[in-house]
């Protein structure tokens, strides 16, 4: 106790977590979440903590062990929350048994999503109550007060962070851990089993349990007033509390640690305190709407946008009129991100291009195969979608013409939810080529283990799932595992199975070129005696190669991981492999 530490944000929910009492924890891989459960295994010998096959699965496994009595955690990022959806709505009728909480993280500014929702907007619809700290220290108390909400009102907790919070550090005090004693277990079918008749029992008692909550927020210390200047007061929450801090440090602020429900009585009085409100929050206007519900008059969207994240700059300029010079250099290079060195998924990507395939792409490292020069995939909804939606392209247009399309899923993505969309295809009597990506690791939110990589979350070695024998069994004869270094292979295999009259899987495996124990000691080296200048073996962008102002080739030894791409596109036999 009293030991002081620079932690991450989510680092420092973790060690809210282990001093909170929890003892079982279940999350999917999601940037900016991820962090948290990888802090929370160094706390292995107190609580037991997972990846599960995706969101969904996490809540319900968090939820099974809030009612055996023991606190239970389930962490996701924002659109991984839209899986978990079905069991949290239900959830937030049934109540908990010992306290359930979930992180959620937002990703304002689309650092590393596919859309800006707001998870207050979807907690609204829930009645899920929703906690927002606004720096490490919060992220780690809020985290321990949210169990006690959670237990105290019988209800699923959010704690929402945001990019900018998961990965910024701060100073957090350190506290023991407390040792909870597990809830008794009682039998309450009322309660607990959400057939209709007893949900709508249910629905009255969650009405009146998030009334008392609004009101008893009013007193919450993580709601607070803080009066100075009252030409101008903020109503806000999480990072942006501390933009306002940094451009007006006069100005009064309400801090809403609690954003839902709101306490109104509490908005009411900071109201009548200034003379003019702001409501300064990211994304959607969630506290702004209820607030003028409530007849209180105040700015909020009119001045400030609905994208992006927010800035202290934001309210120099949009509440200051201060004119701020910040033109970005204009002579610095655009660097879109690419797929590393050695990749596998470029191989593969690379036949695709050559045999000129529509490609309905997925979630993962491999979407940049929909930018050049690879430039491949040509549609990318969510986790999952891309074999539902080369299903629903065959019932559209029929099976000639998905005969130039195939659908790409990575291995973790094809666990989260390729598998029910696969099983569909099968169901329906689809025709089509699914092509699995299988580079033996969740790589693309930092080297997660799947149920596909035969390793867990604690270490342990397991069975890993076989997708040859997983799609065999679920009715699929034509499944072919190739290399997906081999072009020659992938090549001739895509052509076949692209023509054929019936539904295929290849497994395109070869491993993540950053997984160390799979690296190659090879490297290629080039041979400019024999080189034509052709650039074949530029053109697929791997970023160790360099074309020479002489039309020869460089090739990065630091760089290269011997995936022999290169050298299996060049027809002179100009690069050669070295050990």
């Amino acid at each position: 106790m009293g030991e002081k530490k620079l932690m991450l944000g989510n680092e420092a929910i973790a060690r809210g977590l282990w001093e909170a009492g929890v003892k079982v924890a279940s999350a999917y891989p999601g940037t900016p979440s991820t962090e948290i459960s990888e802090n929370l295994v160094q706390y292995k010998d107190d609580l037991y903590c997972e990846w599960a096959p995706n969101e969904k699965v996490a809540a319900e496994v968090a939820f099974g062990a809030s009612v055996a009595g023991v606190r239970s955690f389930a962490c996701m990022k924002m659109v991984g929350y839209n899986v978990a959806a079905d069991p949290v709505y239900s959830a937030a009728y049934s109540g908990v048994g010992r306290g359930m909480v979930l992180t959620v993280a937002d990703d304002p500014g689309l650092y590393s999503s596919q859309n800006e929702q707001d998870t207050r907007a979807v907690s609204r619809a829930a009645q899920i109550p929703v906690l927002e700290p606004s720096d490490s220290q919060e992220a780690k108390d809020f985290t321990k007060l949210a169990y006690e909400i959670s237990e105290k009102y019988d209800k699923p907790v959010v704690v929402r962070t945001t990019t900018r919070l998961a990965h910024s550090q701060g100073i957090v005090e350190l506290c023991d851990r407390e040792e909870i004693e597990d809830k008794v277990y009682e039998t309450n079918i009322a309660k607990n089993v959400m057939l209709p008749a007893n949900a709508i029992k249910r629905h009255v008692i969650v009405e009146e349990m998030m009334e008392k909550l609004s009101e008893d927020a009013c007193s919450m210390d993580i709601n607070r007033m803080e009066i100075r200047d009252t030409k101008v007061g903020f109503i806000t929450s999480g990072i942006p509390y501390l933009y306002i801090r940094e451009a007006m440090p006069e100005a009064s602020t309400l801090k809403l640690g609690l954003v839902h429900p709101l306490p109104r009585k509490l908005i009411e009085e900071f109201a009548s305190k200034v003379d003019r409100v702001i409501v300064f929050e990211e994304l959607m206007p969630v506290i702004e709407e209820q607030v003028k519900s409530w007849g209180i008059e105040c700015d909020g969207k009119n001045i400030f946008t609905k994208i992006g994240e927010y800035s202290a700059n934001m309210i120099r300029e949009r509440v200051l009129g201060q004119k701020l010079d910040i033109t970005p250099e204009t002579n610095v290079p655009n660097r879109p991100p690419i797929l590393c060195p050695g990749c596998p998924h470029r191989s593969t990507f690379w036949a695709l291009k050559r045999l000129k395939l529509h490609v309905a792409g997925d979630i993962g490292c491999y979407t940049l195969g929909a930018v050049a020069p690879l430039s491949t995939i040509e549609t990318c909804l969510c986790m999952g979608s891309s074999i539902s939606s080369l299903h629903g392209m065959g019932k559209a247009k029929g099976e000639d013409y998905i005969k130039n399309w195939v659908s790409v899923i990575g291995d973790s993505t094809f666990m989260h939810t390729g598998v029910n969309s696969l099983m569909n295809m099968v169901y329906n009597q689809s025709h089509g080529t699914v092509i699995i990506l299988d580079n033996r690791i969740t790589a693309m939110t930092g080297h997660q283990d799947n149920p596909a990589t035969g390793k867990t979350l604690m270490g342990e070695t397991v069975p890993a799932i076989d997708f040859e024998k997983f799609c065999h069994g679920i009715g699929i004869e034509n499944v072919f595992t190739v290399n997906a270094l081999d072009q020659a292979a992938m090549m001739e295999t895509i052509k076949r199975e692209v023509k054929a009259d019936h539904l295929s899987v290849i497994v395109a495996k070869s491993p993540c070129a950053l997984i160390k124990e799979a690296r190659t000691k090879k490297k290629c080296v080039p041979l400019p005696e024999k080189c034509v200048h052709c650039g074949a073996c530029t053109r697929p962008g791997c970023p160790a190669l360099t074309k020479n102002s002489d039309g020869t080739i460089s090739i990065d030894a630091t760089m290269c991981n011997g995936c022999g791409l290169c050298r299996q596109l060049c027809r002179f036999d100009a690069i050669k492999e070295v050990e």
